[in-house]
Order: structure tokens, then sequence, then C-alpha cells
């Protein structure tokens, strides 16, 4: 059941990956490319959208996606193929009765100015415009959502609980942190810059940070922020931010491992030498993936939508103009450049 029109002529630019990735990633390894006026005509096949691509997701599990692994929760990126990620989208054409023309969408979409994309995936209708349409890449997407899943439902907090979070200013942290203050718990951060530690504090509220990078040793800083212990640790980080961290756990505290970006360029992963404190101190760790997670995403809405109208909820957005911009803010990610959620405005609505 098409809505009509189904043929567009475009000039359609793509972010291509050259090849698989080995090391740090680098700009180079992608490359910008701008198709010839192309006729994409919409397949009469159920569940096939065209969308323009309106705000596209940098996000650190991509790097792994980057490289030629063969047994990963997620499949590789195909070279000479545009990269592909969240992205908040415009239906062109749909045969898909869920979705029609205008909707707005966001979900799983290609590098590039225009996808032809199946809706058989993890695609959610935007029903909420009153806010803006970039933060369904961010604290209403993907992000957002890994923030609910991993601190409620696998953290399960308490009032009153010691709670920190690495890579705190990140798309996931900055909001782990929020949920965690508005539970009454206390809260610290860390980060890589002055900048980003400020930002935890004067505008997220959280109760302490500190910057990683300036501390000697990190089983001394854990100790003077949590002198009692920790409850609660978000792992974003891995390595030795992860061992210190378990010197530092409080009988039965709980670990939501959501991602160790210290590792994900590293040849050969660190080692974790403080393992038994997991059983002396029987504390829980669980990894999640978040999409284990998305048929909880209307009672996520139901409680982020209304804190963000009410301004209990802020969110930070490091956004880049422009397709072209994309290969250097997904690279920056893995330097700390970016302060926030970082987004590509392919084209604004």
């Amino acid at each position: 059941m098409a809505n009509g029109g189904g043929e567009a002529m475009v000039r359609n630019k793509q972010i291509i990956l050259r090849d698989y990735v080995v090391g740090f990633p680098k700009e180079s390894d992608m490359e910008v490319r701008t198709t010839a006026s192309v006729r994409l005509q919409l397949p009469q096949s159920e569940g096939v959208l065209l969308v323009k691509n309106l705000y596209l997701s940098c996000d650190p599990y991509m790097r792994n996606r980057m490289s030629n692994i063969q047994d990963s929760y997620v499949e590789s990126f195909t070279p000479g193929s545009p990269l592909i990620g969240y992205g908040v989208a415009k239906v062109l054409d749909s045969w898909d009765p869920k979705f029609k023309k205008g909707d707005f969408i966001w979900g799983m979409t290609g590098w590039e100015e225009y996808s032809l994309i199946t809706s058989t995936g993890n695609f959610f209708k935007i029903e909420h415009t009153d806010v803006p349409l970039s933060y369904y890449t961010g604290i209403l997407g993907m992000p957002g959502m890994t923030a609910y899943a991993g601190f409620y439902e696998i953290c399960s907090p308490k009032k009153g609980e010691y709670v920190f979070i690495s890579a705190a200013s990140g798309a996931v942290g900055q909001l782990v942190g929020q949920f965690a203050k508005l539970l009454g718990c206390y809260v610290v951060g860390s980060a890589g810059s002055k900048e980003k530690v400020d930002l935890l504090k004067n505008k997220f509220g959280f109760d302490e940070a500190f910057n990683y990078k300036e501390e000697q040793d990190l089983n001394t800083a854990l100790k003077r922020y949590f002198p009692e212990g920790i409850d609660i640790y978000f792992e974003n980080v891995g390595g030795k931010m992860l061992d210190a961290v378990l010197l530092n756990m409080r009988n039965h505290g709980r670990i939501a491992a959501c991602g160790m970006i210290s590792q994900y360029n590293l040849e050969q992963q660190e080692g974790v030498h403080n393992l038994f404190c997991v059983v002396t101190k029987r504390v829980k760790i669980e990894g999640f993936l978040v999409f284990d997670y998305y048929h909880l995403y209307p009672k996520f809405l139901d409680l982020v939508l209304p804190y963000i109208r009410e301004g209990k909820i802020v969110y930070v957005e490091d956004t880049v103009e422009g397709l072209e911009s994309g290969p250097a803010a997904l690279i920056g990610l893995f330097t700390g450049r970016n302060v926030g959620k970082q987004v590509v405005a392919v084209a604004r609505e």
C-alpha cells in the first residue's frame, strides 16, 4: 500500500568505509562519495521505506563494526558501502502501513542523505515533536534507552545509594547521573577534561566529578569520593577504571556493563586483575544490549518526557553540520573531543 510518488531524482551523498580498520580509526578510513543523479524507485515490497536522513548519531559501538569481527553481537560494516547507525529521518514514501509519507522516525539508517530501509527492524515513529528531533538520536533514542535499562532494570537503584559513572558527560552517562539524582542518590562521575567535569557538576547536578587524566591513582581517587564505597557503577570505560572500581565496591554492589570504550582500539585488550572482589563483596556484574529492552520504550517515554518538559532533566548535544563532517565527529569520540551527545545534522527540518 504505497503512499504515492515512489520515485525521486536525487544526488545522494554517502560516507563510505574504505576497508576494515585495525587499531585507532582515522578519518581517511572513510570517504565522502556523491553519486550522480539517480532515480530512487521504491520497491513494491511490504515494509520498505524511502527516507531523507536528518540527524545521525555518532556512537562508540560503531568502532567495532569497522573491524572484521566474526563473532560479534552486531554485524561488521561492508567496505565500499555506507556506514550504518542510528538516526532520525523523514519518510518520503512507504510500503508499510505503520508509516506514511511525512512521518518522522528513528532507528538504524545509512550514513547518507537518502536511504532505502526495511521497517522490519527496530524503527519507532516519532509521536512527540514538541522536543527537538535531534533528541531522538540521544536522550529519547538508543542512548536514552540504554541509560534507562542499565540503571533501572539492571542496577535496581534505591534512594540514598552511592553511584559512580565513568564517561559521565557522554550521551548515556549524563542521563544516568540525572536519573540517579532524581531518585535521591549520591552521584559522582569521571570525565576527561575540566570543561566536562564542570558540566557534570554545574549543569547535570552531579555531587562530585573528577578528571581521570589528572589522577595518578584511580583507586585513591575513588576512595576520596566514596569513602564508604560504591553501590552502583555504570560501566562505560573498562580497563584500569574497572579494576579500580572493583576495589571500591560495597557488599552486594551492582555493575551495569554498558560499554568499555578504553578497549575498542586495542589489538590486545587489557586484563582485569581485581575480579576476586566480585566474590568477596558479592558484586553483581551484568552486561546488556539495549535492543533487548526496546519493548520498554513506551514506559521509558512516560518517565522521561515529563522530566524534559519540566526542565528536571537537561541534555547537551555536540552537533556538527553536514554529512561530510561525520567522519571527524565519529573519530573524535575516541579522543574525547565531543562535549555531550555527538550528532551529525545532515539536513534540518
